[in-house]
């Protein structure tokens, strides 16, 4: 026991420094905290005491004035003295002189002291002023030290109506303000003294109390026994984190393989049908009459398309192409990819009239608007909404018709299908349907605008899993249905209870597949640079800019293009060697207000053409047509700068393809601060596309960034791209909805069979 003796008294030194640590620093700084409360008291107080004693020597002069003018003009200097003497007598004024307006003395009281006097106190202090307009004297006031003290020397005009006659010298003794100060200060370093004495004890036997219990519980656990109620929420985060980092496989890059073997361990090989409108693949019929394949510039399918590719499931689609029925049997299903056939497409077919009224009217016309803030004012029609009912319902007929067990798992995508969910729920109430939102959710008062907000937030409830690209979406969603339904909102949680039901909602954003499959047949950079710079009549050295988008009027593209005009204004060196290449897929041209924007950046394009354009240069090339993703990589890796400036988006997977393709880590993104990926590409130039200045100011840091910068910011983006990709994001919302459905399975086999079902939330 003797040789422990040493070590517990070094542990006991330890915990004893350790536990006052703590205090220390609160003590300190409480003791700041009374330095400074005792400095403004003390400053305060005397700023009262002047105050005080300003008034107090106007009201001693205004009681004596009209003697004092009296002796004034008469010229009895007697009289003002015995009048300057009857002043005196007040205990705190210690004496008085009357000056005349040459600083002359007049009179004054015996004990007045000669350095403040009428001929010394002009030189001295500054003398009192005289009003530039009137020409009198202006009250003037100063503490000063004195032999024995400090006093207030005030100066107080007087004159015979409007004729200034001269001022008064008032000294007031400040003896007992600085006597009541220092009090003051006392008072104050006294009671926060007695207060962090009360805190630094409180905190001691707090933090002693706290510890025992900690201890105590913990060595309850470690025996075997059941933990305390205070010690449950923490093992519940061990057990979370644990399960987290078991599903994600931390130390490992996610992949499709990956998300193969997650899939059958947590799905058992089973099938994941997805419900999107956008179909993965295009036939269409070529001038010729040949059947070819699209790929839709669609950034739904470029994050969901290669999850489909990783397992066998079930994309449910409209079919839009003009051979989509040439290519599909008779329930409208094919294999794809082509030539791989790795899962099947099933096509859905709508009429002119319910693709006009789902698709176009209420879908983009009232949905799409309402989600984006591009100050484009949503439509809504009774017709359209009748057709969008009647157009969810159709394939929620066709999903259910391609389910194989009692308990699938259904992936539903985007606004087109805000009302499937919930009828998926009436046909297969123990299906475990994932709803993700590809878009941004506005806030509750703008979701009021909607007619029909009700039957919408109904609809999205019938979700098992909702998912939105960040968190600020899901609190706007959480707040919309605490506006305007009767649901309970556990916000710890983050979930709605429903209807009988629990609907989760989170955040996933979604990403890119990587490494980018597009990559496999592309040249090298250097070759895609000249080839590109050659295909548009540039010169080898020249300077690319591009952006990507469909031609949508939330994609900022005209504000793009006004950036690059201010940008050649600003800087005149880049005239003549930088190009900006906007490649715009058309898209809902049957809206008008997409036909006018293409009127609209068609004719911007060509004003600053012709403005800045000289013999083949133009500094705007503009590309308003499909192209398929090999061609959007290779100018993604010739390209100097990407830009995106976006309005208002979900994601934007446009930033996160350019960073795929860029495997030479060269090349700047100018990145919308207005998009969900400018809160995880923090390296980009992030920009608001609404301020001209700012956006052409970062092309040109963009245009001259020096390639050491430009690397070490393109690496660092494509690191985070790299492990939060889109396999991680399907693992994701795939792996908890298995986990979830295990539980409800384990709830079905302990509850009573007539009971109802309710999502248990862990």
């Amino acid at each position: 026991m003797s040789s422990l003796g040493p070590r517990t008294n070094y542990v006991t030194i330890v915990r004893m420094r350790q536990a006052l640590r703590p205090i220390l620093l609160l003590l300190l700084l409480l003791a700041l905290l009374a330095w400074g409360a005792s400095s403004l008291v003390d400053a305060t107080s005397r700023s009262w005491f002047e105050q005080d004693v300003r008034l107090r020597a106007t009201l001693a002069l205004s009681g004596a004035r009209d003697s004092l003018v009296q002796g004034w003009t008469s010229g009895d200097s007697q009289e003002v003295r015995r009048v300057l003497t009857e002043i005196a007598r007040d205990e705190r004024i210690l004496g008085a002189e009357a000056c005349g307006e040459d600083d002359e003395t007049i009179a004054g009281t015996p004990d007045y002291p000669p350095q403040l006097g009428c001929e010394r106190i002009g030189p001295k202090l500054g003398g009192p002023e005289r009003d530039p307009a009137t020409g009198a004297w202006k009250t003037w006031s100063r503490v000063v030290g004195v032999d024995g003290g400090r006093v207030h020397v005030s100066a107080l005009r007087v004159g015979d109506g409007e004729r200034p006659l001269g001022y008064v010298m008032l000294l007031q003794d400040m003896t007992y303000a600085d006597l009541r100060a220092e009090t003051s200060r006392r008072f104050t370093l006294a009671a926060f003294g007695i207060l962090a004495v009360a805190a630094s004890l409180a905190t001691a036997l707090a933090t002693r109390s706290s510890w025992r219990i900690w201890t105590s519980d913990l060595r309850r656990f470690l025996q075997g026994e059941p933990p305390s109620r205070t010690f449950q929420p923490i093992l519940k985060d061990v057990k979370d984190l644990a399960e987290q980092m078991l599903a994600e496989g931390r130390g490992s890059v996610w992949n499709a393989e990956r998300l193969r073997v997650n899939l059958r361990r947590y799905l058992h090989g089973e099938k994941v049908i997805i419900l999107a409108n956008r179909e993965p693949y295009i036939h269409d019929r070529d001038a010729h009459g040949d059947i070819c394949v699209r790929h839709p510039a669609s950034g739904l399918v470029t994050a969901l398309e290669p999850v489909m590719r990783a397992f066998s499931g079930v994309w449910v689609a409209h079919g839009g192409g003009s051979a989509d029925r040439d290519v599909s049997d008779r329930e409208g299903r094919l294999r794809v990819p082509p030539g791989e056939e790795s899962y099947t497409l099933r096509r859905v077919w709508l009429s002119a009239e319910e693709e006009k009224g789902y698709y176009y009217g209420f879908a983009n016309e009232g949905l799409w608007p309402l989600c984006h803030i591009a100050h484009t004012r949503p439509i809504f029609r009774e017709e359209d909404w009748t057709h969008y009912r009647s157009v969810n319902r159709k394939f929620a007929d066709a999903v259910c018709a391609e389910v194989d067990s009692p308990d699938p798992i259904i992936f539903v995508q985007d606004y087109h299908f805000a009302l499937a969910p919930a009828i998926i729920r009436e046909r297969l109430p123990r299906a475990m349907i994932l709803t993700f939102w590809h878009v941004p959710w506005p806030n509750a008062e703008h979701f009021g605008i909607c007619p029909w907000h009700k039957e919408i937030l109904n609809g999205m409830l019938g979700s098992s899993i909702l998912g939105f690209h960040i968190r600020l979406h899901c609190n706007n969603f959480l707040d919309s249905v605490d506006r305007f339904l009767e649901a309970r909102i556990d916000r710890e949680e983050r979930a709605v209870i429903h209807g009988g039901w629990s609907t989760l909602v989170r955040p996933y954003p979604i990403s890119v597949d990587w490494p980018s499959r597009w990559l496999k047949d592309t040249p090298p950079v250097d070759q895609c640079r000249s080839e590109v710079r050659a295909a548009n009549d540039l010169a080898p050295d020249a300077l690319l800019g591009l952006g990507v988008d469909r031609l949508d009027y939330t994609k900022g593209i005209e504000e793009r293009l006004l950036a690059v005009e201010r940008l050649l204004e600003r800087f005149p060196r880049f005239r003549g060697r930088f190009t900006f290449l906007q490649m715009a897929a058309p898209s809902r041209s049957a809206i008008d207000r997409y036909r006018m924007l293409r009127r609209s950046v068609e004719e911007l394009a060509d004003r600053i053409n012709r403005r800045f354009g000289e013999g083949s240069y133009r500094p705007i090339i503009l590309r308003v047509e499909h192209h398929e993703p090999p061609t959007i990589v290779r100018h993604y890796r010739a390209a100097d700068v990407c830009c995106v400036s976006s309005l208002h988006d979900g994601m934007n997977l446009v930033a996160k393809e350019f960073l795929s393709a860029r495997d030479d880590e060269r090349g700047v993104l100018v990145l919308s601060g207005f998009t969900g990926a400018a809160r995880e590409l923090t390296e980009a130039l992030i920009v608001n596309p609404y301020d001209l200045e700012q956006c052409s100011a970062a092309l040109a840091t963009a245009l001259e960034m020096p390639a050491q910068e430009q690397q070490a910011r393109m690496r660092a983006m494509r690191l985070y791209v790299s492990e939060f990709n889109v396999y991680r994001w399907a693992g994701q919302m795939l792996v908890d909805a298995a986990r979830l459905r295990q539980r409800h399975q384990v709830s079905d086999r302990l509850s009573e069979p007539a009971r109802p079902r309710e999502t248990v939330v862990q």
